[in-house]
């Protein structure tokens, strides 16, 4: 189901990586370097890793190791000093609209309503589309996670969840090749954040777009993810291990918390992100 692009320290058992030019989302050899005051700073250090078509990918580790860079790649916010990021064979360069991104902090226009916030973005993307059709998708995709009845408020009259919800209806609203979310239930509360990571679920298995998500939450990245991508600390951080979760969906939540396997993978990440990369508060 999944791949393992690089080999994972310690003896870990490694998947074989798919042949050069085959995989739907790759990075080469991938660095970033930014300059400062005191000299060169390098985020990120000689990335390779491949991503499957349909993929649901997490990100994972401590703050200032590059997760948020890896993703700016993908979505072309940011290029890597040296390697490249390849989508269907071509070279990522700057933003597009095959690739989305939900943010922590929504990103909305608060003056608009919640169907207004979407409809801009299909208008946006899709301008030769027929009225009757925007408006068709962007009722659509507010239905599809559960704003039909708050279609017509303001976003200063919406939850926190209710907000998080709009932006993934218009993210997948032009419908994306590659959905990007960057923390996007971190600001939630625990229920709500359980509701809003099965209704993605439920979006996903529907829409079958590639996920590339940065979680702080192991729990979270083991219920939702196909892999887990753990990275090593910053400066100069690598990818430490790729995880395979290999629990079958749809997804029940109950049934993967009674599965042994689940503390184990749980154990794994926890072992790797606080005893073999563990945080070092006082370098900050």
């Amino acid at each position: 189901m999944s791949t393992l692009i690089q080999p994972a320290p310690m003896g870990a058992p490694a998947s074989a990586a798919p042949p050069p030019g085959d995989a739907f989302l790759r990075f080469e050899n991938v660095s970033k370097v930014y300059p400062t005051a005191t000299g060169p700073y390098t985020v990120l250090d000689g990335i390779d890793m491949a991503v499957n078509q349909g993929e649901f990918m997490c990100v994972i580790g401590h703050s200032g190791c590059g997760k948020s860079t890896l993703l700016n790649m993908v979505s072309g916010f940011a290029t890597p000093t040296e390697g490249q990021v390849i989508l269907h064979g071509n070279r990522i360069t700057k933003p597009g609209p095959d690739r989305m991104v939900v943010f922590q902090g929504y990103a909305l226009l608060p003056w608009f309503t919640a169907y207004e916030n979407v409809y801009l973005a299909v208008d946006s993307v899709k301008p030769d589309l027929p009225e009757r059709e925007k408006k068709e998708i962007t009722r659509e995709h507010l239905a599809m996670v559960g704003l039909t009845e708050a279609a017509e408020k303001k976003i200063l009259q919406l939850s926190g969840g209710m907000k998080q919800r709009v932006a993934i209806a218009r993210a997948l609203a032009i419908r994306p090749e590659v959905l990007i979310l960057d923390e996007p239930f971190g600001a939630l509360d625990a229920i709500t954040k359980e509701e809003l990571q099965e209704e993605l679920l439920t979006i996903w298995n529907t829409q079958k777009c590639t996920v590339l998500m940065i979680t702080h939450d192991i729990d979270e990245a083991l219920f939702l993810a196909d892999r887990l991508v753990m990275m090593t600390n910053g400066p100069a951080a690598k990818i430490g291990e790729i995880m395979d979760i290999k629990f079958p969906r749809p997804r029940n939540r109950e049934e993967i918390m009674e599965d042994p396997l689940y503390y184990d993978l749980r154990n794994q990440a926890l072992d790797f992100l606080y005893s073999r990369f563990a945080h070092d508060d006082t370098a900050d």
